[in-house]
């Protein structure tokens, strides 16, 4: 949500022009994302000062970013009340012979990353803004990424690159320091009252959240995949503004490609939805397709949507019909899963699988003992959604549009960790709630699996086969610090071409066909 250059003691003052804070002495400067769902403003009491930088919430009066200046004590009051802001917010503070503070909210929707160098901090939402800085690539963070082990920490692939946290504090001096915060209080499954009215509550959750940002139907989007989770939020709100909101979706290839056009149409006939669907069909929008921007070398962050072809491209159609928000159900699968305690699957669904894959290096391997170490403590949404919200965020940033995502609210939360396994399982929640809509069996139970698995599949097979075939013959910074084996890596390449498709073991390459074009883009 900003980019950001901060120098250290600082004693110079902060203005306001031309959508930037910046010092006196240009030494430093904040430049917030523009658009109409954030706001900032600054205060100082005349020695510290504080650029805020945040998602509006709805039936406040938008803030001026115009210097406010407070009495020491106010001014400490103001930056408690900051810290307690209910949407994503990041604070900057600064104050003469003292180092720079840099802290974000626990309702993280886009992410930072920061990196220093000569005494001079800088943030970006953008990592490809921080190129310059990437330094080596992270062991760890590698095998983590390779092994389908995702962990939300400050660590990201690349040594001099580095992710502020949820609730996390940077403090620099001319070192950065990253700071986790406590851990995140839950709340724990419990048994209903009698009288309980779940599906009214959920009802009641998915307002709160649809009502704590000041929503504009008329340019607002929202994805609506088939899936239980965009299609629970997205009819809920089509009842609150009938007739305005348009919709959106991948449509997939393979055994379910029919099965969610028809399910998407019963939704839209069902609810008031507004007049426009917008369609990206990924039969002719593959990943990895040669007018891929990170196919082209583009200097894209590693963490971003891996289906970065037909994401970008719908992406761009929404933005050229004026949307400049866009609603998904990110969030919804984790709001009802099941812990490792409530099911073994879930314990054989996360079991290590390295065994399966010959191409992982001797340094991954290695690694992989400590792929728990430094990560973040538990937060308020769980850690694969903040991780998603990073993947999701910087295509749309670029297009000019913001993303909402109601399931990673508190009320959504809270909600979620306190229904009892029956009402968890199998999505019931989610499927209850669209039965009480009167939407057929067809919606509410489908039969095929709506999947990217067979896009990735064709994917891998017409043009990941060919960018593989180039790792091998032209290297790769994968093979120089032995996180990838190429000998591994080409018997695996004769198995997807010559063998049937393995998806637990062959979609995995897709991870390392977009780690090799980052590292590439990034280190070289």
């Amino acid at each position: 949500m900003l980019t950001l250059l901060l120098t250290p003691y600082s004693s110079t003052t902060w203005t306001y022009d031309k959508g930037s804070y910046r010092t006196s002495d240009s030494t430093s400067a904040v430049t917030p994302y523009e658009h109409p769902l954030l706001e900032h403003l600054h205060v100082t009491d005349g020695e510290r000062t504080l650029v805020i930088v945040r998602e509006r919430v709805a039936e406040r009066a938008v803030c001026e970013p115009g210097p406010r200046s407070l009495a020491p004590a106010m001014y400490d009051q103001a930056r408690e009340a900051a810290l307690r802001w209910p949407t994503d917010y990041v604070l900057i503070e600064t104050a003469p012979n003292r180092p720079v503070r840099v802290t974000a909210g626990a309702a993280r929707t886009t992410p930072l990353y920061l990196s220093h160098q000569d005494g001079v901090l800088h943030g970006s939402w953008e990592m490809s803004d921080l190129r310059r800085f990437a330094g080596a690539l992270s062991p760890k963070e590698a095998a983590r990424l390779l092994t389908y082990r995702p962990r939300y920490g400050t660590q990201t692939l690349f040594t001099g690159i580095q992710r502020l946290t949820e609730r996390g504090t940077a403090i620099f001096g001319g070192d950065l320091h990253l700071h986790y915060p406590e851990p995140a209080l839950h709340s724990s499954p419990r048994p209903l009252a009698p009288e309980a009215d779940v599906l009214a509550a959920f009802t009641d959750a998915m307002d709160q959240s649809l009502d704590l940002r000041p929503l504009e139907p008329e340019s607002t989007v929202f994805h609506l995949t088939g899936g239980f989770d965009s299609g629970t939020i997205a009819t809920r709100a089509a009842q609150r503004f009938p007739g305005l909101l348009n919709t959106a979706a991948l449509l997939v290839i393979g055994a379910g490609r029919d099965q969610q056009i028809r399910r998407r149409r019963e939704m839209r006939s069902m609810l008031p939805f507004g007049r426009h669907d917008h369609i990206i069909d990924c039969l002719d929008n593959s990943p990895l397709h040669p007018d891929c921007a990170r196919v082209q070398g583009q200097p894209l962050s590693p963490y971003e949507e891996p289906l970065h072809l037909p994401f970008s491209r719908l992406t761009a159609l929404l933005r050229h019909h004026g949307a400049r928000s866009v609603v998904t159900g990110l969030g919804g699968d984790e709001m009802v899963s099941l812990s490792p305690q409530e099911s073994a699957a879930t314990v054989l669904a996360n079991a290590h699988i390295t065994d399966k894959l010959p191409w992982l290096g001797p340094r991954s391997r290695a690694s992989l003992e400590f792929a728990d170490d430094g990560i973040a403590p538990p937060a308020q949404v769980n850690s694969m959604t903040l991780l998603s919200l990073e993947t999701t965020a910087p295509p749309l940033l670029r297009a000019g549009i913001w993303p909402l995502h109601p399931f990673t609210s508190p009320a959504m939360i809270r909600l979620g960790e306190e229904l009892p396994l029956h009402w968890r399982e199998f999505k019931a929640l989610q499927r209850r709630q669209l039965d009480s809509l009167g939407l057929s069996h067809d919606v509410t139970r489908p039969v095929e699996r709506e999947s990217f698995v067979w896009l990735v599949q064709h994917s891998l097979r017409t043009y990941g086969a060919p960018l593989i075939s180039g790792m091998l013959q032209h290297g790769s910074p994968l093979f120089d610090t032995g996180l990838v084996d190429p000998d591994g890596l080409r018997l695996t390449l004769r198995e997807l071409t010559d063998r049937p498709y393995d998806e637990e073991f062959h979609a995995k390459l897709l991870q390392v066909i977009d780690l090799h074009l980052a590292a590439r883009a990034f280190l070289t």
